[in-house]
């Protein structure tokens, strides 16, 4: 039996919910792609012709799609409707009325006038539950601005942080972190609104603002303001509150991450180092004193470091129970026994050939997700989601595809 057979055969925690991806390019779309990877029935619509703007964005492959949209868009059904045109905004009724979840990441007012407001939403199906992610959520001075995770990462406070002191901000990371934080929040706020609707019998609206993802995990930053006027600055590879706990270059060059949390911590690195006395209670034992010193404590962190290679300090610094890693490029996550044991990596046939893409997490020990198959082309279920969902005949199917409707 293959794996993906074996998928099919395999419950899934999702199973028997129908989700209504209306949504475009990321954040919407990542939140119904988690509820596929479960089990979830996902229905894409994209508008005919062009299609989601993802499909061009990123890597360009030999089918025509782009890798990001082949990994993004995985496990999903894709048909096509001009909901511009009366007549697709009726079909997209008809879609509505039989879906368990409606997700959506426009700007506000974008599904109202497409004749989808959540009154019409609850007429058509009391039970629907409406995601909505947009730039500043549904409400508020800001709500029909436009944006995107770059302008989220700014606005909620997170692009502030990131960079060396005194120099221009950089990118947190990955550009679209927002989009992905905001479609995890998305999915979250699925599965909490079908659980209340195991009691209540009816839906609600799940409103995400882009920003919010970010903001939320800024742990105590809003606290210390509040308390005491302290507004965080750009401390580089640096953490705050403890010290060592930043990345440090060895001799072979590479970049290592070296994290002491805690005292006990900074006891083992210094007996790991050779050098126990630096966690005596009048030197650096205490954070506090670390913290008066931090410059001095990164320096001989920094300088023994430099002394060794790469292994030899994680072999180190692992036998000390000091925790550490390398800073690691994607082709040392190709190579690492870790990532293997874990299967994170998943090869899978595609309209462009194996596509190595991240594979499905959490871990379900008995409702695992998997991936079925990568981003489809563009329409290519329409008929199958027309005909078997809506009952539509061959012959309506092709006065739409006529009239430029799908």
């Amino acid at each position: 039996m293959t794996e993906q057979t074996s998928q099919k055969n395999q419950a899934q925690a999702l199973d028997g919910i129908r989700v209504l991806d209306l949504g475009t390019f990321v954040a919407g779309p990542f939140c119904t792609t988690i509820l596929a990877e479960f089990g979830a029935e996902v229905i894409k619509v994209e508008p005919p012709g062009t299609g989601d703007s993802l499909r061009r964005f990123g890597t360009h492959t030999d089918c025509g799609d782009t890798l990001m949209w082949l990994n993004e868009s995985r496990n999903k059904k894709c048909v096509t409707l001009n909901l511009r045109d009366p007549k697709g905004q009726e079909v997209l009724k008809r879609l509505a009325a039989r879906s368990d979840v409606i997700v959506e990441n426009y700007r506000p007012g974008v599904l109202e006038r497409w004749g989808l407001p959540w009154e019409e939403i609850q007429r058509l199906n009391p039970r629907a539950i409406l995601v909505r992610i947009s730039a500043y959520g549904q409400e508020g001075p800001y709500r029909g601005r436009p944006g995107f995770a770059r302008v989220a990462h700014a606005f909620s406070g997170l692009a502030y942080l990131a960079g060396e002191p005194g120099r221009t901000p950089v990118t947190p990371g990955s550009t679209s972190l927002a989009d992905y934080g905001s479609g995890l929040y998305g999915a979250v706020g699925v599965l909490l609104a079908l659980r209340a609707r195991e009691s209540t019998g009816v839906g609600q609206v799940v409103d995400l603002a882009l920003y919010e993802s970010m903001f939320r995990v800024l742990d105590e930053m809003v606290p210390v303001y509040q308390q005491t006027g302290m507004v965080r600055e750009r401390q580089g590879a640096d953490t705050v509150n403890v010290v060592p706990h930043s990345h440090y270059q060895t001799r072979d060059g590479k970049w290592v991450a070296i994290a002491c949390t805690n005292d006990k911590i900074f006891a083992r690195l210094a007996a790991v180092m050779g050098e126990p006395e630096l966690a005596a209670p009048e030197r650096w034992g205490p954070v506090g004193h670390r913290l008066a010193e931090r410059a001095a404590v990164n320096a001989r962190v920094a300088s023994w470091a430099a002394s060794i290679d790469c292994a030899d300090l994680l072999a180190r610094c692992d036998a000390g129970g000091v925790p550490a890693a390398t800073l690691y490029s994607v082709a040392d996550i190709f190579e690492d026994p870790q990532y293997a044991l874990r299967e994170n990596i998943k090869t899978v046939p595609s309209r462009a050939g194996p596509v190595a893409v991240q594979n499905v997490i959490p871990k379900l020990s008995g409702t695992p997700g998997g991936i079925k198959w990568l981003g489809p082309a563009l329409g290519e279920h329409n008929d199958a989601v027309f005909q078997e969902l809506l009952g539509m005949t061959a012959g309506e199917l092709d006065a739409m595809r006529e009239a430029g409707i799908m």
